[in-house]
Formats: structure tokens, sequence, C-alpha cells
């Protein structure tokens, strides 16, 4: 494999060897792992996949657990095992870039492992791996679910709730909701076909969690996190004790007004006279603090088990929802308005029939 096309593929910047001494001395990381000797196939594509599917990094081939640099007695066939053992035991394949570095006459080999674009990757045994510190371990289903939701193969939204059945929607309400969003009520015996359709339920008549959280009778029985906690702080920062905390839980519609209402209470109101006319207005415009909360329900990460919290402050309002920006999403493309990836889109869809 030629050093050229190696540099072409790899997105980040080659080693160096002052760059390896200090890499060296820091010992094992997120970003770094030391082999004595090439792994066998198995421990390889372990450790490539958990890089792939983690924030890339480092396979250093030569040094042992605790630094001593041993170095690479056949380092043709180290490079061969690497590039056999990423194209042929890892599923997809992976795109790494091994380089060979001359350390006091010692031969390293450094396996550059990008962060993959096709996560989640496994191994040919098929097992999920992620990098957790300088750990290697099996991916839980909660990580897994997160790999696939940030590849947009599947929507979390849309997997059904263990434990949940049929008995937990709230068909009356479902009704309800068809008239605000059609017009129209179904029957008894349309109601089935109209949750499949929404995604409310699966084939198989297990709701999902989209389904569970706006039609459910009890929705936090199940997803306990999936809630609202708002704090009041009367101060300008988190060192403040909070004079009032609640949490608002419900059906996602119901929850959103339940949070309007106390919003309603702690905004503080400005008296103002026109046309000699008395006029209320709240220091935060109402639209906007409902647009802020509906985008938190709509976009947070549901597979992290934490509430949207709210921190009510003397100057300001704080949204803090669950989970980094969706795939693809940069706080740049935000600012200009060219940030349109939905996280959880039968939420979404859910909210925007009824205006929300």
């Amino acid at each position: 494999m030629g050093v050229e096309k190696d540099q072409r593929l790899w997105r980040g910047r080659l080693m160096d060897v002052d760059e390896l001494f200090e890499r060296i001395r820091k010992g094992e990381d997120l970003h770094t792992e030391f082999k004595e000797r090439c792994p066998d196939n198995e421990d390889l594509s372990r450790e490539i996949v958990a890089f792939a599917n983690t924030d890339g990094g480092q396979i250093i081939i030569g040094v042992g657990d605790d630094g001593n640099i041993v170095g690479v007695e056949d380092v043709d066939m180290v490079l061969k095992r690497v590039d056999d053992v990423a194209y042929n035991r890892c599923e997809p394949p992976v795109t790494v870039v091994p380089e060979t570095v001359s350390v006091d006459g010692k031969k390293l080999v450094v396996v550059n492992v990008p962060k993959g674009k096709q996560r989640p990757y496994r191994t040919s045994s098929g097992r999920f791996y992620v990098r957790s510190g300088s750990r290697v371990r099996q991916a839980s289903r909660e990580e897994l679910l997160r790999l696939f939701q940030a590849a947009e193969s599947i929507f979390y939204d849309e997997t059904e709730v263990a434990r949940a059945s049929l008995q937990d929607i709230d068909c009356r309400y479902f009704k309800e909701f068809m008239e605000m969003a059609y017009g129209w009520k179904p029957n008894e015996s349309q109601i089935l076909n109209y949750l499949k359709n929404l995604r409310a339920i699966t084939e198989n008549k297990k709701p999902t969690l989209s389904g569970l959280l706006f039609f459910g009778k009890h929705p936090q029985f199940h997803v306990p996190y999936a809630k609202i906690t708002a704090a009041y702080i009367p101060g300008d920062d988190i060192s403040v004790p909070p004079a009032d905390k609640k949490d608002f839980e419900g059906k996602i519609p119901e929850m959103l007004e339940k949070f309007m209402d106390y919003m309603r209470i702690c905004l503080r109101i400005e008296h103002r006279i026109n046309a000699l006319e008395p006029e209320l207005h709240p220091e935060i415009p109402e639209v906007a603090i409902r647009e802020a909360i509906v985008n938190a329900v709509a976009h947070r990460d549901y597979t992290i088990a934490s509430p949207i919290r709210v921190l009510i402050f003397r100057d300001r309002v704080e949204f803090r929802s669950p989970g980094k920006l969706p795939n693809t999403v940069t706080t740049e493309s935000i600012k200009i308005g060219g940030a349109h990836v939905l996280r959880n889109p039968h939420i979404y869809n859910l909210l925007s029939k009824i205006g929300l």
C-alpha cells in the first residue's frame, strides 16, 4: 500500500515521531490503543470496529500496555493483516490507513481508524463494539439504537416500547386527536389501521415510542424520563438555589400545556398603555417559549434516560434537551437557518398535525 494513497484516504493528519512519543507517554485513552504484538483477527476487528463506532483513533502496534516500545519484527505481515481484517472482517468494511514509524531503530505500525460514516459497524462474528475511555466493550441496546439513528437507518420514535401493550393506548384521546388533526373521528373498527398508519403502533399491535408518548394513558409509567422538569431560580446563575421546581408529565400535548401554564406564572409581565388602553407584555413572548419547548420535545434524544430541563433565571430561560445535535447538524448551520434534520420524525409529524 502506497503512502500517497493512504494520505488521500485519511482525512486526518498522519502522526510524526514527536506526536507519537507524546501519545505513548500519555498512555491509552479514548483515541489510543497499544498492542505489543499484532492482534489476532478477532481482537483486531474488535479494536477497529470500536474506534469506527465511537470517535476514531489509532491502534499503535509494537508498544506494550505499560508504554514500553518493543517494535514490530514483520511489518509487511502486520500491514497485510490490518488491510485484510478491516476489509473482510468488519461489516461494513472500514477504511483504515496504516503507517510505519521508526523510533530508536524499532518500527511501529500505527493504524489510523476514522470515525465511521456507515455506523454502526460490527465484527464478522456479529458483535458491535464501542470505545469507553481506554477500554472496549460491547455496545448496549441504547447505544446501538443511537448509532442507527445517527446514520438515519432507523428512527427511535418508531421502535416499540418494551412491556407496553395496546391497552396502554387511550383510544378516546386518539379519536379527539383525529378530529383536531383531520376534522373527523374514526369509528372503533378504524382505530387500529389509523394507529398503524401514523406509526403509533407496530404491525404486531405494540405501541411505538411516538404512539405511547402521544396517545398513552400513562406514558411515564413506561418511559419515566419523557417529561419536562422546570426550576425557577431567583438569580442569574445555577449556584442560586431554586425557589420552585416542578415536573410535567402526561401525553405530549397535555404536558406542553401544563408547562406553558407554569411559564405564564413565572415570567414577569410588563404593563403598557397604548392609545389609553392597558396592554400586557410578557418579558419573553409566549410564542418563543412555546416554540422552544416544542422543539425540545420533538428533537431530544429519547435513548438518553434524562428529562428535558428548563431553568428559569431572573434574566433568561435556558432549555436543556438531552442529546447532541442530530447527524450533520452544526451550530453554524443552525445560525444560518440551514439545519433541518428530524431525529424523531413521527413525533414531529404528530405535533405538526395539531398545529404545535
